[in-house]
């Protein structure tokens, strides 16, 4: 699915008319101007999967924002912006087919890191809870209760339950379900199943960051079933090689100058991978 079919970048033209009509002076920098135009990266034409790859400062997360940020995508945090953002962004231009769905949204992997904060906070609270509850089942179970009235049913209940469950039991009957049942990556790999809805434009921003390997690939098979039967277009900012080698994605090297679309095979950081595994190759017989 394609919903969104091109979007265009100032050039350097443009950039140099729009800084002759200024007569602000005061400022260090005018991002995001002068990042796209560097590497004459001037105009995307979306497939389903669009990658968009390069190193740091190659300006693929400046090139995500700006999309999101033009199409008004939800987000759950904030970004830095400049004094020139919005002056940059009325010189962008896009082709769209049909309204931008509702469910569209920007995943950056700062969003994830906060999720698992969040998981993390949850986790400290669960383990002071378990210390009382461990005291809790020890009273309870030892205890020479009697009811009196009705007063004391629920304890009466506890004390039931303590002396007809073991302590672990116990435990885990009076709590929340064990949030850390999921390590990092899969409560990482959680979050995105969790974001990632049924047609809609989703914008990641180096999705693989806290993922392992085998999560990276269960991610990509995901992502690819997403695109191809769920109505998802893909923007993606990665160099991880697993994401880079999804089916059909097509690939902007943002590190090439002028920035040019690729074969996943031909881009410089995968090239490293193959000649490190190409040098100890013998190692893994």
């Amino acid at each position: 699915m394609i919903y969104l079919d091109y979007f265009t970048f100032p050039d350097s033209d443009e950039e140099f008319e729009f800084f002759l009509r200024q007569k602000r002076t005061c400022y260090d920098t005018y991002y995001p101007f002068q990042i796209l135009s560097r590497h004459h990266f001037h105009r995307i034409d979306f497939d389903p999967v669009t990658i968009l790859y390069g190193g740091n400062g190659s300006g693929k997360t400046t090139a995500l924002n700006v999309i999101a940020e033009k199409l008004r995508i939800s987000r759950d945090r904030r970004f830095n912006h400049s004094n020139f953002y919005e002056d940059y962004l009325k010189l962008c231009r896009c082709g769209l087919r049909g309204e931008i769905p509702q469910n569209s949204r920007v995943i950056t992997s700062d969003d994830v890191f906060d999720y698992m904060l969040d998981i993390r906070s949850m986790n400290e609270g669960i383990d002071r809870k378990k210390e009382e509850l461990f005291d809790d089942y020890l009273d309870a179970k030892y205890s020479d209760f009697r009811m009196r009235s009705l007063d004391d049913y629920e304890t009466l209940k506890k004390v039931r339950k303590a002396r007809k469950l073991t302590q672990s039991k116990y435990v885990r009957s009076e709590l929340m379900d064990n949030v850390r049942e999921y390590s990092n990556g899969e409560s990482a790999f959680l979050y995105f199943s969790e974001k990632l809805t049924d047609n809609g434009l989703f914008l990641l921003d180096e999705p693989e960051n806290s993922l392992s390997p085998e999560k990276q690939r269960e991610l990509v098979k995901f992502l690819e079933d997403s695109a191809r039967f769920f109505g998802c277009q893909l923007v993606i900012s990665t160099h991880s090689p697993f994401l880079l080698a999804m089916r059909g994605a097509k690939i902007y090297d943002l590190d090439s100058d002028p920035v040019d679309v690729k074969r996943w095979t031909e881009l410089e950081n995968v090239r490293q991978y193959y000649d490190f595994f190409k040098e100890h190759e013998t190692e893994f017989s």
